[in-house]
């Protein structure tokens, strides 16, 4: 077994206790609106948030993370740290991203001892895209695996929601999981791919969406 495996199931495991379960990434708002409601809708909507938006934006940003990690430029990092914040027009969707990042900074920090983390920690306002990239480098774990783990974390996830907003049987959820993995490799190789200029390439609906949350009359989750 690679030694870099547990620590990786560790980092991508979606119980990992970052909060993520508190917020929807808009989804409440497609529900609401009755533009998500069965299973294909749900597959849909999944599908196509992790190929024409999680790739430009959150996926984009875990691999560029864990490349400023490997080469051990902190000045990169906090730069794509500025510019991650720059780039999530929502209000809560931005506050998401850093919840979920200084969260998982704190949580790993006493677990690992790397000056890198410390440091990136003293400056950052802590994307969870970034910080997951930087720890997968220094945890050992290899790039591909470790962006693959990092979109199945993110589905794992979107499943999570759907199935409690729509709502779908938990048996429906894991259909539309296990439709997903085949391309999952994919999705990563794109990623590598994408011309710097169109890092975080806007899907307005989406934004739109998440903005819209902000003022429903009931709410699940926080963003």
């Amino acid at each position: 077994m690679q030694n870099w495996l547990p620590h990786l199931l560790h980092l991508s495991d979606p119980a990992l206790p970052v909060g993520a379960y508190t917020h929807s990434n808009g989804l409440e708002t497609y529900v609401q609106q009755g533009l998500v409601y069965d299973v294909n809708t749900a597959g849909a909507y999944i599908r196509n948030m992790l190929e024409y938006n999680f790739i430009y934006n959150d996926g984009f940003f875990a691999w560029q993370g864990y490349l400023a990690a490997a080469a051990g430029d902190l000045e990169l990092l906090l730069s794509l740290d500025e510019e991650c914040t720059a780039l999530k027009s929502p209000m809560e969707m931005r506050q998401a991203s850093q919840k979920l990042g200084l969260r998982l900074l704190k949580l790993m920090m006493p677990l690992t001892k790397h000056a890198f983390a410390k440091e990136y920690a003293s400056q950052t306002t802590g994307h969870y895209c970034l910080v997951f990239g930087a720890y997968a480098y220094l945890l050992g774990v290899p790039l591909e695996e470790a962006m693959i783990a990092f979109y199945y974390n993110a589905a794992t996830g979107m499943v999570t929601n759907c199935v409690k907003l729509v709502p779908l049987g938990q048996q429906q959820g894991q259909e539309i999981l296990y439709s997903l993995l085949p391309l999952l490799p994919g999705w990563v190789a794109k990623t590598q791919t994408i011309p710097r200029e169109l890092a975080g390439r806007c899907s307005p609906a989406f934004d739109i969406s998440c903005m819209q949350h902000e003022k429903l009359y009931s709410r699940l989750y926080m963003s």
